[in-house]
């Protein structure tokens, strides 16, 4: 049985220990976990932030691409704290920021980690090369780039991608990001590092609460369900749905395929819940009186908008 130990109360963040490979001294706040492979996780700056480095000297090879790989970069007034994590795991340069979505508690820090000379051995007056490329989905590029919340452009994506997937090798690994439709957005992406055996999420997988559905941004419970469908399918269990493929949530701790089964279970569970409901002529009122989320609220905390999220959605289809 894998051996799960407790993480700061901020970002309840459970590493797996028979494959961690060691818990950094933090930052204030933080909490800094080797996942396995490749690929490390930094929890309590907002939304999880995935580094994927390589260590080896020896295994970048012509076209694998050597230096850091951020998928997220948490909230904009702990970049600095994040900075001092991601020097601990690798001191190379930042190439790469693969965006999950547009909340300010996930791409906060671009504004700083995307600057194109963001290196750390960097001295001002010198030239570094190209600057750092920031992937996302099409539609993360107007939902950043409009508003009166816009961010600024060089926290904006340089590298969009349309279709189901993008693919990229770096640090001699197959990375893919993999688009999940209509989800808690409508440009979530999710990341495998196919070598590492590891998937950041996003927050399509919260492990600390029920998910938030946002059709104003192209969400909804149906892509929610469907994207962890395809986050199963990618997960490969080693025995007994634990261990093997490992997931970095949005939020919370470090996961394997049974508690995403469990996640997937419980939406549509409650999504059919509500569903009969409807069935019957039921309003919201008498929906939200019978507590359809009833027996998971003791795990994911407050239910009320949720509930209001499934309802709208079922009684509209």
């Amino acid at each position: 049985m894998t051996v799960r130990v407790a993480a700061v109360a901020a970002v309840v963040l459970i590493s797996l220990a028979s494959l961690a490979g060691g818990q950094t001294a933090p930052s204030v706040g933080l909490t800094t976990y080797h996942v396995q492979g490749n690929v490390w996780v930094i929890a309590g700056a907002g939304g999880n932030i995935t580094v994927q480095a390589s260590r080896d000297a020896k295994a970048a090879g012509p076209g694998a691409g050597e230096g850091v790989l951020l998928v997220d970069t948490g909230r904009k007034d702990m970049t600095p704290a994040v900075l001092a994590e991601i020097q601990k795991i690798s001191p190379k340069r930042i190439e790469y920021i693969v965006t999950t979505h547009v909340d300010a508690d996930h791409v906060g820090g671009h504004e700083t980690f995307a600057k194109p000379r963001m290196d750390y051995l960097w001295t001002p007056g010198t030239v570094t090369g190209a600057g750092v490329k920031v992937i996302a989905h099409e539609n993360v590029l107007p939902r950043m780039s409009n508003g009166p919340s816009a961010y600024p452009v060089i926290a904006w994506p340089t590298n969009t991608y349309s279709s189901a997937q993008r693919k990229i090798f770096f640090n001699d690994e197959p990375v893919v990001i993999i688009h999940a439709p209509a989800a808690s957005t409508d440009g979530d992406s999710l990341v495998f590092f196919r070598r590492s055996d590891v998937i950041s999420a996003g927050d399509l997988f919260d492990a600390t609460a029920y998910p938030v559905v946002d059709p104003a941004r192209g969400g909804s419970l149906a892509g929610i369900i469907s994207g962890l469908n395809q986050l199963l399918d990618l997960m490969v269990p080693r025995y007994n749905q634990e261990g093997g493929t490992f997931v970095i949530p949005g939020h919370g701790r470090v996961g394997d395929q049974h508690d995403v089964l469990e996640y997937r279970d419980m939406l549509v569970i409650v999504r059919d819940r509500v569903r009969a409901a409807v069935a019957k002529g039921q309003s919201l009122a008498q929906v939200k009186a019978a507590r359809p989320t009833l027996d998971y609220d003791a795990r994911w905390g407050a239910s009320e908008s949720f509930v209001d999220a499934v309802y709208a959605e079922v009684a509209k289809r």
